[in-house]
């Protein structure tokens, strides 16, 4: 038997290669050879095609073409595909149980039924969960975002995976990697949060997920969108290139340079007056030559369509999809100009080399993902692979995870044994929240906050609910039935916030998520004059934000004991907000986003510029005005990584190399944490950088590094931190990607604004280390060889003035050597008696100290600078 199928194969290969050395068709054609290398493969299958096969495979089917309700229309599907297989198909609105019927038909059709046989990418969403009906819904991006925790966004990445291929799909249009600049938008909700380096941790992991686990993943929407001009959704990006390397693409770099992603959305919008679906800066130049991607490029939907009807940068249809191929986007979704390339080929009006250079994109992810030997999911046993109890339990963990302690005055946790009764209160207190890119606003699908105090407290403690308030209108007829039940209640929980809609089904009422912007920050509706009204009772209250993005509450802040933050928690985040608030769980999460005082203070991220936060140093108050704003301080309300806890940690030390040579080596940096609490708890361990003095200006401190280790109480625990020396890098003044030699001031907190140690490194220049060592010496050998003692005293005058010329009237001058101090008078004028080469020391609260060498000198002026964190 071994014998005969050795024969059997040897006679196969022998006419194979026979065939070739004549010059005749294989037996097998060698783009469906699986031991022809991915290249070969490729470029023999795009000889094959005609033209319009070619269109065919940057083109996308969709739901509206193919389907009849929730099913698959067999006769539609022949009249749009005919003999042409398809780049991508979708089908957003199906149940999960349909999706699994039509994806694996759909597949079949275009392996058997079209004239090549290529396989169709089978596309959905997934930002927290696969979109179709019954799927397991995760807590949203931003929530994952606010666990700090890499490992679960691996983990949820592989669950999904195998829901999506039980649904029959094989690509899903995420994560998204924007890094958000302007809370005012709509889309907040769906990033990892407003710090680059974090929103790139948190997608790479993702990436490896899904594609550890046989699903292609698409980071999106590539380019600069996430400041977009007032807030709104879609409008252009103004900013220079440098902010956009550092701080936009750096998650897309961070994701393309360490996984072997294949796929990228681009996104709606322009930036400095370019469309970033046209963009060959962006889409070729950036993404293409300098990081290697080799994946293909997808429109988001409608894009191409933009160019003409929106952005207005193309004549015609035929010119947008001129535009967009040509600058590398090589699928368009949602709008069909690629249909012109074919009359601009024949026409001679582009060169088919273009279209080749698409299709090999698409080709060559096709062949990676090994959809031609392995086209169709396992869709057996459905039931059995969706919505699973691990997949809940996981749904679970992540919202524990993600909710935020953000302010507590000893309220929380509450006691079972001290209430005999509670009032939940609010629009959100009966009500789902599960954010956009969902199948379902709907409460059986989930387990609401009041749900969620009604499965632990069973019996224990009676409830009394009422809603109050709606999210939208200025109604206020449920006031009076929300004070009374928190009147006859021992303490009130009111949950407000935010609600999103749910992708191609329910769009009502939306006051966040995609095209849902807002040009106030303040609660909507009447929300915050409900809460005031209750808490005038005088009894104990509680708020809960469910919500997707941050909000602007001064007001609570200032008045409101204990304050949290639920971002959309999934279906169980009822269960766990109510777990959370009874201490059965301590809060780790941290804030992903800086909250605001109020609108007018945007933007209000932590990594700013040093010159971004004020100059005076002088905040002000209605009662007393001041300089920067007269009547406010600049800062946020909350700051990036804060988070409180039930219990509390205690850095001790923290312990590193201080020089380092080499700009390629990886820093070990050692920090120990002493948990001082009664409880065991995680604690999110950050760590930041500040370049001291770069050639550009940086910003005052960007997060590096963070880990977050479960400590028991009373437990000491040992973190270490690795910081890649190349992560110092900056865009110099050449637009240079370097790590400029100087000090270095390393951070360790347990938040942006919250920092517990610091010390600095110094990266050393080798070439030359040696040259300037050995100048220092001699230089302290001739000022040791030279140097003098005077005796002779001399006085001093002159006036001391601010950088704007004021006379600064609170200044003190300290001759060092003679030990004379002296005030200025209120005309900012001095005069101290000192030796002739003393050292004088001006000093002023809330200007930088200046020291000067008197020299001999019998009148020195001085101009102090305000002191700048």
């Amino acid at each position: 038997m071994k014998c005969s199928n050795f024969l059997y194969f040897f006679f196969l290969f022998t006419l194979v290669v026979n065939g070739q050395e004549n010059g005749q068709e294989p037996a097998i054609p060698i783009y469906k050879d699986s031991t022809r290398s991915v290249e070969t493969r490729t470029n023999d299958l795009i000889e094959r095609m005609s033209l319009a096969e070619k269109i065919a495979q940057l083109s996308h089917i969709h739901s509206h073409q193919i389907y009849s309700g929730q099913h698959l229309d067999k006769v539609k599907l022949k009249n749009v595909a005919g003999n042409k297989s398809y780049a991508c198909v979708e089908g957003f609105t199906l149940t999960g149980t349909n999706a699994s019927r039509a994806m694996n038909t759909i597949q079949k059709y275009m392996v058997e039924e079209t004239r090549l046989g290529i396989p169709i990418l089978t596309v959905t969403e997934s930002l927290h969960g696969s979109v179709h009906d019954g799927s397991t819904i995760f807590p949203q991006s931003i929530a994952m975002g606010s666990t700090f925790n890499p490992g679960l966004a691996y983990d949820m990445a592989t669950i999904v995976s195998k829901e999506l291929k039980a649904q029959g799909m094989n690509q899903t249009l995420s994560p998204g990697l924007d890094v958000v600049r302007d809370l005012r938008w709509g889309r907040v909700e769906e990033s990892f949060g407003e710090d680059p380096y974090l929103v790139g941790k948190m997608g790479a992991a993702q990436v490896r997920g899904y594609l550890d686990n046989g699903i292609s993943p698409m980071i999106k929407p590539y380019g600069p969108g996430g400041a977009p001009l007032g807030g709104l959704n879609l409008a252009s990006v103004e900013s220079g290139e440098r902010a956009v390397r550092e701080i936009y693409l750096k998650p897309y770099e961070m994701v393309v340079k360490s996984t072997d992603v294949m796929a990228v959305m681009t996104s709606y919008n322009s930036w400095n007056k370019i469309p970033n679906s046209s963009s060959e800066f962006l889409l070729t130049d950036i993404l293409r030559e300098e990081w290697g991607f080799d994946g293909y490029v997808y429109s988001d939907w409608g894009a191409v369509a933009m160019l003409h009807d929106f952005q207005r940068t193309a004549k015609s249809y035929a010119d947008a999809a001129k535009q967009a191929l040509i600058a590398g986007n090589d699928v368009e979704a949602s709008s069909t100009c690629y249909q012109e390339l074919e009359e601009l080929v024949r026409k001679d009006n582009l060169d088919e080399s273009y279209i080749n250079r698409a299709v090999k994109r698409v080709l060559r992810t096709k062949f990676k993902m090994g959809l031609f030997e392995n086209p169709y999911t396992d869709t057996t046993d459905y039931q059995r692979k969706v919505h699973t109890s691990e997949a809940v339990e996981l749904s679970r963990k992540i919202a524990d995870e993600s909710i935020v302690l953000l302010k507590n005055d000893g309220l929380l946790p509450l006691a079972i044994d001290d209430l005999t009764s509670i009032a939940v209160i609010g629009p959100n207190a009966d009500q789902v929240q599960f954010g956009d890119y969902t199948w379902s606003r709907n409460n059986r699908d989930g387990v609401t906050p009041l749900d969620g105090m009604k499965n632990l407290l069973k019996d224990n403690v009676q409830i009394h609910y009422a809603k109050g308030s709606d999210l939208i209108t200025d109604n206020r007829t449920g006031f009076k039935e929300a004070v009374e039940a928190a009147k006859k209640s021992d303490v009130s929980v009111i949950f407000v916030g935010s609600a999103s809609a749910s992708l191609a089904r329910d769009y009502s009422n939306a006051t966040s998520g995609e095209g849902y912007d807002l040009s106030s920050l303040e609660l909507t509706g009447v929300q915050e004059e409900m809460i005031k009204e209750i808490y005038k009772i005088g009894k104990p209250v509680i708020v809960v934000l469910v919500t997707g993005k941050p909000f602007a509450i001064p007001w609570l802040k200032k008045h409101i004991p204990s304050i949290v933050v639920q971002w959309y928690g999934g279906e169980r985040g009822g269960d766990a907000i109510a777990e959370m608030l009874f201490g059965k769980t301590n809060p780790s999460a941290k804030l992903p986003f800086s909250f605001p005082q109020s609108v007018g203070h945007l933007p209000v991220y932590y990594n700013h510029l040093p010159t971004d936060k004020g100059y005076y140093n002088q905040p002000g108050s209605p009662s007393k005005p001041g300089r920067d704003y007269v009547f406010s301080s600049p800062d946020p309300a909350w700051s990036f990584g804060h988070g409180l806890s039930y219990t509390s940690f205690e850095y001790l030390n923290v312990k590193f190399s201080d020089t380092i040579l080499n700009p390629s080596d990886t820093l070990d940096i050692e920090i120990r944490i002493h948990n001082s609490g009664t409880k065991k708890g995680k604690e999110v361990v950050q760590l930041y950088v500040r370049d001291l003095v770069s050639s550009v200006v940086t910003p005052v401190k960007e997060l590096k590094a963070f880990d977050k280790p479960s400590i028991q109480a009373a437990d000491t625990a040992t973190v270490i931190l690795k910081l890649p020396i190349s992560e110092l890098a900056l865009y110099n003044l050449k637009m240079k990607k370097v790590v400029e030699p100087g000090k270095f001031e390393i951070q360790i907190g347990s938040a942006s604004d919250n920092i517990h140690l610091k010390k600095n490194i110094t990266i050393i220049d080798k070439n030359q280390y040696a040259k300037d060592l050995n100048e220092i010496i001699e230089k302290q050998k001739e000022k040791e060889k030279n140097k003098t003692v005077s005796q002779k005293s001399i006085v001093i005058t002159g006036e001391i003035r601010d950088v704007q010329a004021t006379p600064v009237t609170n200044a003190n001058i300290q001759a060092v050597r003679m030990g004379k101090r002296v005030k200025v008078d209120k005309n900012g004028e001095y005069a101290i008696k000192a030796f002739t080469d003393d050292t004088l020391i001006f000093s002023a609260p809330g200007y930088e100290e200046k020291i000067v060498e008197v020299n001999e000198q019998i009148n020195i002026n001085i101009r102090l600078n305000y002191k700048h964190n």
